[in-house]
C-alpha cells in the first residue's frame, strides 16, 4: 500500500488581484487548509510578497498604480504567470479574474470561482459611481458574471444566499462558510469579565452604510452617562470621509488602530465587552454573514447586531446579543448600555456564543467541505514510480 510520500502533490494556484496575499479567507482559511492536506498551494496576486509562509508559496506580480493597471496589464501578467504554474486546480477570487478563468478553462484546466460576496448587489454601494448608473450596471454585471461563472469546472459560495443565486447557473456549487478558526480566540486568555475594558469594538471596512455614522454618534449619546471608548480598525473605503470623521467632536471617543493584523484583532477582543456589526439595511447586507460577528462570538463577547431576518435567527437562536435597528442611534445605545451595565448577563451572553461557534460556526466543518470539493473535480492520485521518487 503506497505511503502519503509515495502520492503525486496535486498543485493549486489561487489567483487574487483585489485581495491582501494574507487575507483572511483565502489564505489563513482556504489556502492553509489546503496545504495541511497535502496540496501545493500557491497565491499569485498584484503585491510584492515572494516567500513561503505556513507551507504556502507567495508569488507576487508587484503593486498596481490604480484599478484600471490592475485590470488591464496586471491582469494580462496574471493571466500569463498562471499558465506558467502549470496548476491541476486554478482557484480565483475577483469576479475581473473570470476573463483569466476562461482562458484556462479554453486551455482545458479545470478552475474554481470562489465568489465571496453578491457583486451586482454591491454596485448599488460604489460611492464613486454617479447613482444614476448604479441599477442599470448591476443588470449588467449580473447578466456577465453569470454568463462567466456557467463555464467555471465549479463555484464555491460564501453564504447560502449565493448559493440561491448560483446553483441554478452551475450545478456544481457548494458553499463554503465564512466561519471563524476557534484557535485564533481562546476564551481563557480573555481577562475576567470585571477587569475588562469598558469599550465596544468594531473592525473591517468603514463607510456610511457600515454604520460608521450611528457608531460614533451613539458613543457621543452614552457619553453623559457612561466613559466608554470605541476600539476602531479597519480602512475607511473613501478616503475624504477618514478626514471627516477624524474632525468631528464624537472622534474623541475613539481608539483608533488602523488595519489590524490577526493577532491584534484577538488582543483587542480579549478585552472588551461588546462587540458592533449595525450595518444598514441594504440589498447587498441582508443576507450577507459578516465574519466578525462570528469572531466575536468565538471571543466569547456579546453582540449589538442589526435585526436583520438571517442576523436574528443566528443570535437569538445562540442567545448571544442584542438586535437593533442599525438606523436608530437612541436603540444602539440603549443595547451598548444594557451590555454595559448588565456584566453578567452580558458575559452569559458571551459564553452562548462561544459555544455556538464551536458547535455550528467554525471553519474545521468548512475545511471538510472545501477539501471533499477539491476531491470531487480531481481524479485519484497518481502513485509515483521509483524514478520519480528519486529524482
Amino acid at each position: 500500500m503506497p505511503t502519503t510520500t509515495n502520492l503525486k502533490k496535486y498543485r493549486t494556484v489561487h489567483l487574487t488581484s483585489a485581495h491582501s496575499p494574507l487575507d483572511v479567507r483565502i489564505f489563513h482559511k482556504e489556502c492553509r487548509s489546503l496545504a495541511r492536506a497535502g496540496y501545493e498551494v500557491t497565491v499569485l496576486g498584484n503585491h510584492t510578497l515572494n516567500e513561503i509562509v505556513d507551507s504556502v508559496r507567495m508569488q507576487g506580480l508587484g503593486t498596481t498604480r490604480g484599478r484600471l493597471q490592475r485590470v488591464t496589464v496586471k491582469l494580462a501578467r496574471m493571466c500569463q504567470v498562471a499558465f506558467q504554474n502549470a496548476a491541476d486546480v486554478y482557484h480565483i477570487h475577483d469576479p475581473e479574474l473570470l476573463l483569466v478563468g476562461l482562458f484556462l478553462r479554453t486551455a482545458g484546466k479545470r478552475v474554481i470561482y470562489d465568489i465571496h460576496e453578491d457583486l451586482p448587489r454591491t454596485m448599488l454601494l460604489k460611492a464613486y459611481l454617479p447613482r444614476f448608473l448604479r441599477k442599470p450596471l448591476m443588470w449588467i454585471v449580473e447578466r456577465t458574471e453569470n454568463a462567466a461563472a456557467r463555464h467555471m469546472s465549479g463555484l464555491i459560495v460564501a453564504t447560502p444566499a449565493l448559493a440561491d443565486r448560483f446553483r441554478s447557473i452551475h450545478p456544481d456549487t457548494v458553499v463554503v462558510n465564512n466561519f471563524v478558526m476557534l484557535n485564533e480566540f481562546i476564551t481563557p486568555t480573555g481577562l475576567e469579565w470585571k477587569r475588562r475594558d469598558p469599550a465596544v469594538v468594531y473592525y473591517g471596512g468603514l463607510s456610511e452604510e457600515r454604520g460608521i455614522r450611528e457608531m460614533l454618534t451613539a458613543m457621543d449619546v452614552l457619553s453623559s452617562t457612561l466613559h466608554l471608548k470605541l476600539e476602531l480598525g479597519g480602512c475607511f473605503y473613501v478616503k475624504d470621509q477618514e478626514t471627516s470623521y477624524m474632525a468631528t467632536p464624537c472622534w474623541k471617543h475613539v481608539n483608533w488602530h488602523g488595519e489590524l493584523d490577526r493577532n491584534s484583532i484577538a488582543s483587542i477582543l480579549n478585552r472588551v465587552q461588546v462587540g458592533l456589526v449595525i450595518l444598514h439595511p441594504d440589498e447587498a447586507y441582508l443576507t450577507s454573514q459578516p465574519t466578525k460577528l462570528f469572531e466575536y462570538m468565538a471571543a466569547g463577547i456579546p453582540v449589538v447586531a442589526s435585526d436583520f431576518p438571517l442576523w436574528r435567527s443566528i443570535v437569538e437562536d445562540a442567545g448571544c446579543g442584542l438586535l437593533v435597528n442599525p438606523l436608530d442611534v437612541n436603540d444602539i445605545a440603549a443595547a451598548i448600555e444594557y451590555l454595559i451595565r448588565n456584566p453578567r448577563e452580558a458575559e452569559a451572553m458571551g459564553r452562548r456564543g462561544r459555544k455556538a461557534a464551536e458547535e455550528r460556526f467554525s471553519w474545521t466543518n468548512e475545511e471538510q467541505v472545501l477539501l471533499a470539493f477539491y476531491a470531487s473535480l480531481l481524479p485519484e492520485p497518481k502513485v509515483l514510480g521509483t524514478e520519480a521518487l528519486t529524482m
